[in-house]
């Protein structure tokens, strides 16, 4: 409901998000965003079965792109989180980014508080993962992660500011095989 854009929906969501509000700010919130392909989500798959096992109640919001031309959305990334989905203390909730720009999804702020209202302690923010733009889910998070692809884009890439200036921690992932070197070069 509190996603809903219908008009009879806003006055019972906005009741239900000031019912909520006692219970907000009680979580971890760690944003997580990067290009389509770095492992976004297979990484949330490991790290929200790792919270679970770790007595914590893990929320994930995946963030998936709309499209400009159909408005519709795939939802696809909590097909990704195989394991993590059948967990019984986790929820994975997919949402269209619809024109919302910056990565999240126009109620991603809503849906964090019905989360933490629901008991969960870590809450997750996948981002659409498109770019240098995503950077609403900073002001919305505790902790913010960057993923990179080694060899993706030359020295530049690694020097531009914005979103490399916002993130907490940056990952370097899929630093295997052949693209060992390739990483630690990234790394540098």
């Amino acid at each position: 409901m509190v996603e809903s854009t219908a008009q009879k929906h806003q006055q019972q969501a906005k009741e239900i998000i000031e019912a909520c509000l006692p219970h907000a700010n009680k979580s971890i919130r760690i944003g997580i965003t990067g290009v389509p392909g770095v492992g976004k989500s297979t990484f949330i798959e490991q790290f929200g079965k790792l919270i679970t096992q770790k007595n914590h109640k893990v929320g994930v919001l995946a963030v998936d792109p709309s499209s400009s031309i159909s408005g519709g959305s795939i939802l696809g990334d909590k097909t990704r989180m195989d394991d993590l989905v059948k967990e019984p203390n986790a929820f994975i909730r997919p949402s269209a980014s619809g024109d919302s720009l910056g990565g999240v999804a126009r109620q991603t702020r809503e849906t964090i508080i019905l989360c933490e209202a629901a008991g969960y302690d870590v809450i997750l923010i996948e981002t659409v993962g498109v770019g240098q733009s995503e950077t609403a889910v900073h002001s919305m998070t505790d902790f913010f992660l960057l993923m990179k692809l080694a060899g993706a884009g030359d020295e530049l890439q690694g020097i531009k500011r914005g979103i490399m200036e916002m993130a907490d921690s940056i990952v370097i992932n899929k630093a295997d095989g052949k693209n060992i070197t390739a990483a630690k070069l990234a790394k540098t």
